[in-house]
């Protein structure tokens, strides 16, 4: 036999392992074929192509792996029983750009699933290895080193303060100032990842000099950056104070609040969710977004968004009036209760109608003028349907009553809370009435119209305890008219003079 043909034989056997790696590289890319490939062993084939002399097949082995371990949290297990990442680990210090990229992506696969897997990821010493393919030339093997790291970090704090410990976080921090944008997306995400989870990883991004170079990039015109960089803001701001006090300083406001008009959805939300973040800490910080002209913004993103886009816009609001009465005129003069009320009234989904309720509390429980202004939309009966509504969820129910009280408490103006003493139950009922008694006695005015409007004869036709508060209440009401009125419109009354009539015999 001839050198040819015994090389030829080589030749054959090689150009078999790329065609198959190529083509399994190419099937595991679509979901239907993935059980199939599992069922014929894929794993253990793809396994010794890691290790082959070809590096062409080494890089398509380890794409299949990772579009393979991608897919579901028991092939990501299967590549962690393999023994592969010790064998991705070594190789990503000693092969090529092509190699590490696709090496990385393997490890992003497999942490992505859960905190066990990522764990075992991290066992495996991949962190250092990771680390180091920041500090690589070429931009591809950056993107996915800080990706991997992101979806290790994202899982919990003990994971996060791993990646963070392997000293990634200078390192995303100068990723973030790198000229390609797919590159500063995913730094900025693993930021945020870092971040969200406790107030000393937070600091940690900021001490690594973050917060700067992310505000420098609010005003990107690419939507995708935009959203990362607004999710790690948010997520440093959400934390303390003084942190968020630092995202302030960074001088991002009024600029943000144009980004509140962002064309991309999740813009929009990362934006209010960074302004929610920093009005609900204190006064001082909701002030300061007030000054700006952020109330006013907010309100009209909550009148120009829907579902849970439109979430954080409505629990700012609810956050800024919280805080004090002049705050919670500020919302009310910058036409809030108008499209909480309307995001009450139209939203579908309970938890979002829960967080326009709880906001429309939070304005309405100051003083008399904030109780009408929220009474005056009409939010009152709205209020009352979704606390009676057998279809609301226990927040909503909770959040409508707890709402309905604080307001109620201060409210003194009469005509919108006539309705009420129709509808509403018992324990709602006593806080109408006790309003009605505060009010009644000191006018006139508001005493004759009481009358005509049906008023006094349905608080007539209440069933009181005595002893009770709302039986007081109702005395209370009672002692403000002539008792003879109060009997004519007593239940049984009109009988009662009929019965009269009967017994009464002219000229005895």
């Amino acid at each position: 036999m001839s050198t040819r043909q015994i090389l030829q034989v080589f030749e054959q056997y090689q150009k078999a392992r790329t065609t198959f790696v190529q083509t399994v590289a190419e099937l595991s890319s679509r979901p239907q074929n993935i059980e199939i490939l599992q069922n014929a062993g894929v794993m253990s084939l793809l396994r010794p192509l890691l290790l082959d002399i070809v590096p062409t097949i080494q890089q398509t082995a380890a794409l299949a792996l990772g579009r393979l371990a991608n897919y579901n949290d028991d092939l990501a297990m299967a590549v962690v029983k393999g023994d592969i990442l010790p064998q991705l680990v070594y190789s990503l210090a000693e092969q090529n750009r092509f190699y590490k990229k696709a090496a990385a992506f393997v490890l992003r696969a497999v942490a992505r699933h859960s905190p066990e897997l990522a764990q075992h990821v991290v066992d495996c010493g991949a962190l250092d290895a990771l680390v180091v393919c920041l500090e690589e030339f070429d931009p591809g093997v950056k993107e996915a080193a800080a990706w991997a790291l992101g979806y290790i970090a994202r899982h919990n704090a003990e994971l996060a303060q791993n990646v963070v410990d392997a000293g990634a976080v200078p390192l995303l921090v100068l990723c973030v100032q790198e000229p390609e944008l797919s590159l500063k997306r995913i730094a900025a995400s693993a930021l945020s990842d870092i971040s969200k989870h406790t107030s000393e990883l937070a600091q940690t991004v900021v001490d690594a000099g973050a917060i700067a170079h992310l505000a420098q990039m609010i005003l990107n015109q690419d939507a995708k950056l935009k959203r990362q960089v607004f999710s790690a803001l948010s997520q440093i701001a959400k934390h303390s104070v003084d942190l968020a006090e630092m995202v302030v300083e960074a001088e991002i406001f009024p600029a943000v609040l144009n980004c509140l008009k962002d064309g991309d959805e999740y813009v929009k939300k990362n934006v209010a969710t960074l302004i929610r973040e920093i009005a609900k800490h204190t006064p001082e910080l909701s002030q300061l977004i007030v000054n700006a002209g952020g109330v006013a913004a907010v309100v009209d993103y909550v009148g120009e968004t829907t579902g849970n886009v439109r979430l954080p816009g409505v629990m700012m609001l609810g956050y800024v009036a919280a805080h004090s009465e002049n705050l919670a005129m500020a919302v009310v003069v910058s036409k809030g209760v108008t499209q909480l009320a309307l995001t009450l009234s139209e939203e579908k989904e309970d938890h979002i109608r829960a967080a326009a309720a709880w906001a429309l509390g939070q304005i309405g429980r100051h003083t008399p003028e904030h109780a009408r202004a929220v009474a005056s939309a009409n939010v009152l009966p709205r209020l009352l349907e979704a606390y009676l509504s057998t279809f609301s969820s226990e927040d909503l129910k909770t959040k409508a009553k707890r709402a309905l009280k604080n307001i109620l408490q201060k409210c003194v103006y009469l005509p919108a809370l006539e309705p009420l003493l129709h509808d509403a139950p018992p324990n709602i009922l006593k806080h109408v009435v006790g309003q009605f008694s505060k009010v009644l006695p000191n006018d006139s005015k508001a005493r004759r119209m009481f009358v005509t409007s049906g008023g006094l004869k349905k608080v007539q036709e209440i069933n009181s305890e005595p002893g009770t508060i709302l039986h007081e209440y109702i005395n209370t009401i009672n002692t403000c008219y002539p008792e003879e009125i109060v009997r004519y419109y007593s239940p049984g009354y009109s009988e009662r003079l009929l019965d009269r009539v009967d017994q009464y015999a002219p000229g005895s």
